[in-house]
């Protein structure tokens, strides 16, 4: 794959590309407002469209590629990762996927809960490790394995990383290619709390049944405080397959696609979007566009 050099005007072109993949633009979509695409058409592209039949759908594939060469922001590395790396681990139908998982004050990029439960923290070259410590320190109490995906170009500046964590690189110039640097350490103990914190209600009180065979006496205004006394009598082993268990049952109406418009993989993922309504979705992005 050919890189592009960036020059300060190519630059600006793919942070503006960039921006079309945010979420709040891409919740216009579904209404089939495409307001905000528009000037970057007139802006940069409107040579590209004038002499053919050009969807919006071919529009945002086209301007992917551009991101996907020059400017591997937040939006293509998560993209790229879930279509080329998690889709090969996923496997059984109940395993589950979710993106912005929030641990305490902490979000995880990624969590995937299959056999054991994974954590995957992204830091793209334009990112800082300065909270780095306090995130993998949140994920170890609740994970059974954490990683962190980097460019392979900055391999030595994490290398102060805990040797616990496991290391996944990507590459851009193989064509974008994720490999396994340093496998992580698996972690069998769950701090009881963090996974509290994490359940719903009706998860944990659902949990609790599992476990005891049946709910104990409690209101609304004691039922937490209830359930996690129980809960931190759960040997730990069962506590961690109770608690994948219980997030493998979430519900989840994205279906992830290895080639199918595989660019949009991660606003299936984000916006967990229903087949209902990405068939809407791609139903507004095929039509054409006229400025």
């Amino acid at each position: 794959m050919k890189v592009l050099s960036l020059t300060t005007e190519i630059k600006d072109r793919l942070r503006d590309y960039s921006a079309l993949f945010s979420r709040r633009e891409v919740m216009t979509w579904m209404h089939g407002d495409f307001r905000g695409v528009n000037p970057k058409i007139e802006r940069y592209d409107r040579k590209w469209i004038s002499h053919k039949e050009i969807s919006y759908l071919d529009y945002f594939k086209y301007i992917y590629s551009f991101l996907r060469a020059g400017y591997f922001n937040e939006y293509v590395f998560k993209n790229e990762f879930l279509t080329d790396w998690l889709l090969d681990e996923l496997g059984k139908e109940d395993s589950r996927v979710f993106n912005e998982f929030r641990i305490g004050n902490n979000v995880a990029d990624l969590v995937m809960f299959n056999g054991i439960s994974k954590a995957f923290e992204i830091k793209t070259e334009y990112d800082s490790d300065s909270r780095l410590s306090s995130q993998i320190e949140a994920y170890q109490k609740v994970f059974n394995e954490v990683y962190l995906i980097i460019p392979d170009f900055k391999i030595s500046d994490y290398q102060h990383c805990a040797k616990e964590v496991g290391i996944i690189t990507f590459s851009k110039a193989k064509g974008v290619a994720f490999e396994l640097h340093r496998s992580a350490a698996r972690n069998q103990e769950v701090k009881p709390e963090v996974v509290m914190n994490i359940l719903h209600t009706k998860e944990y009180k659902q949990l609790v049944k599992t476990c005891f065979g049946s709910l104990p006496e409690m209101n609304s205004f004691n039922q937490y405080a209830v359930c996690f006394d129980l809960l931190k009598t759960i040997p730990n082993y069962k506590l961690n397959e109770l608690f994948i268990s219980a997030m493998k049952q979430r519900r989840s109406d994205y279906k992830l696609k290895k080639n199918n418009h595989r660019e949009f993989n991660q606003i299936r993922l984000s916006l967990n979007l229903s087949i209902k309504d990405e068939s809407i979705l791609f139903q507004h992005l095929k039509s054409p566009i006229i400025i």
